[in-house]
């Protein structure tokens, strides 16, 4: 580590004088880092091949035996997946930033969280990402380089999932383990059923419709799937988001006809969580479904899976089978209610430290 020339003021206070031959040091700050899933830095081929390399390397992500899996990776998906997703990505990227939306969200995240909690001097917020740049290691560095002996990680992801929260804290632990000096760490829980996040999505979905032409039959909560067999070995990310969407449906005071739960973004042979939300929207629309609207709560900010594949794919299913009217209600993303949120998680997690 890089030690920083100058004493921090509030450091200096808090250690007394140091003797004339003690290295630099500066302490005294608290770290607050908002991680998320993570983006290619690029839609081309080798960026591409390069981030999917990263994720689809997880062992949280993929329970496969190695033997079986990496040769099916190395052999067959990374030659093939990388130009497929490649032409997704260009279809929702950022060109003014030549950035994915995930990544533009995520900074603004961390920018108005760190305008937010401005007052507080001894407060220095960042962001990361798990797969690809900036790196949960290099940030994590980079704070304790400014003075964070302290630091409250924040995993993006409102329902719990070994193949998200758990990858992320672990991840961070990984680079706490390469320091000589480490930081006293906490990390955020999941959320999925606080006050504050069923209401920032409640609103959010009673503006959206507010501004339609149309009243939507049905709402449809997608949340990202995972294989049922992780939820069988224990992941209660299932139970996360059943129990986000009857919070939803008794602050909005909908029955279970008018908004109801799917999961989207299967991957591979397996049986994955059910009921499907592409299968749904076309099963919809085929039995005289009109108009419906979907929203993805699992997902803090707007995304690959959730504008090219929602956003555009679903809305193609359910026209092409006989829908007329979709919409997509936009994740929380850098919103006052999703801010709202962010802010009051990480203020919890400050108390004591701030």
């Amino acid at each position: 580590m890089n030690l920083p020339t100058k004493i921090d003021p509030q450091a200096a206070r808090a250690i007394g004088p140091l003797p004339a031959d003690h290295p630099p040091v500066r302490v005294g700050k608290v770290g607050v880092l908002l991680v998320n899933l993570g983006t290619p830095d690029g839609t081309e081929y080798a960026p591409m091949r390069r981030y999917l390399k990263e994720f689809l390397s997880d062992k949280r992500v993929i329970e496969w035996p190695r033997a079986i899996w990496l040769p099916i990776l190395y052999g067959i998906v990374l030659n093939t997946r990388p130009k497929k997703s490649g032409a997704a990505y260009r279809q929702i990227w950022n060109q003014e930033r030549n950035e994915s939306p995930l990544r533009t969200f995520t900074r603004a995240q961390g920018e108005k969280l760190a305008g937010a909690l401005a007052g507080e001097e001894h407060i220095v917020v960042d962001w990361a990402m798990r797969y690809g740049q900036p790196s949960i290691e290099a940030v994590t560095q980079g704070l304790m380089e400014r003075g964070c002996d302290r630091i409250v990680m924040f995993p993006l992801y409102p329902q719990y999932s070994a193949t998200t929260t758990a990858t992320v804290n672990d991840k961070f632990f990984e680079a706490l383990m390469k320091m000589r000096f480490q930081p006293a760490v906490r990390t955020v829980p999941s959320y999925q059923d606080e006050p504050v996040y069923i209401e920032a999505l409640a609103r959010s979905i009673e503006n959206h419709l507010a501004g339609l032409a149309y009243e939507p039959e049905v709402v449809i909560a997608s949340y990202h799937g995972i294989p049922q067999s992780y939820f069988q070995r224990g992941d209660p990310y299932h139970c996360h988001c059943q129990k986000t969407t009857r919070l939803l449906r008794d602050r909005l005071g909908w029955d279970e006809n008018r908004l109801i739960t799917c999961f989207q973004s299967r991957f591979g042979p397996e049986e994955w969580l059910q009921p499907y939300t592409d299968k749904t929207v076309e099963k919809l629309a085929r039995e005289g479904a009109k108009s419906i609207a979907v929203f993805n709560p699992g997902f803090v900010s707007d995304c690959l899976e959730t504008l090219e594949e929602i956003a555009g794919e679903a809305g193609e299913i359910f026209r092409h089978a006989g829908g007329e009217n979709f919409s997509h209600i936009p994740c929380l993303n850098d919103s006052d209610e999703g801010m709202a949120v962010i802010e009051t998680l990480v203020r919890r997690e400050l108390s004591g430290w701030m």
